[in-house]
């Protein structure tokens, strides 16, 4: 790789975390007049409310790679088990202190081993997950949400996306994002994002002939 290619892919990195923080901003304050009953709302993450996967998101801004790795060891290579103890650890006494903690991770650069742009796909998506049960819409900018489906078409890690949508065309209706042969899967960037994530409710704003082959396959974890 050249030195011009070098700077240009630091330049990419850098520049994905505005809009973590932007993402991070946005939704601390669509949350920040709800009642107890919407922090006890079931999130579209199985077994989570919506209050948990705020906790779950502070979590993942509050690990650097040093931290990460030795939960992962403490927790004898269980992953699930280690995102449980960290939601645990940021989860507050009550809502407020929940949002507090998540308010204050805002600007943070810490992460797991994971590339940048993953931690922006991870705020959208889990942004998503919150936000549809509670009936709160984000537009969100579409070029914001071309990058994250441009990462998961290529990608498994943390969530399976590319193995989903293997064998099918995905066109987005807003934007400029394309991806794959095969049946046709057409709609909005975000619902594409959502679906290729396994949100399976996503697949009914999704039109197509591959769409019910990926509502199907939502099911994959």
């Amino acid at each position: 790789m050249t030195d011009p290619e070098l700077a240009a892919g630091r330049s990419r990195r850098a520049g994905v975390w505005p809009l973590i923080h932007n993402e991070r901003a946005a939704l601390a304050t669509d949350l920040a007049d709800l009642s107890d009953e919407q922090w006890a709302t079931p999130s579209l993450c199985s077994g989570l409310t919506v209050r948990e996967v705020l906790a779950h998101l502070t979590a993942g801004a509050s690990l650097n790679a040093a931290r990460w790795l030795a939960g992962v060891i403490r927790c004898r290579f269980d992953f699930d088990k280690q995102v449980a103890m960290r939601l645990a650890e940021q989860l507050g006494a009550t809502p407020t202190e929940t949002r507090e903690r998540f308010r204050h991770i805002v600007p943070s650069t810490t992460k797991p081993p994971l590339p940048a742009v993953a931690m922006l796909g991870e705020t959208i998506v889990h942004a998503e997950d919150i936000r549809r049960p509670l009936g709160i819409r984000r537009d969100y900018p579409i070029e914001t949400v071309t990058q994250v489906a441009e990462y998961y078409r290529g990608s498994d890690l943390v969530v399976v996306a590319k193995g989903r949508i293997g064998g099918l065309q995905l066109v987005a209706a807003d934007g400029p994002f394309a991806a794959g042969s095969g049946p046709l899967v057409s709609g909005t960037s975000l619902a594409l994002v959502m679906a290729m994530t396994g949100r399976t409710t996503y697949c009914d704003d999704l039109e197509g002939d591959g769409v019910e082959l990926l509502r199907g396959r939502c099911a994959i974890v």
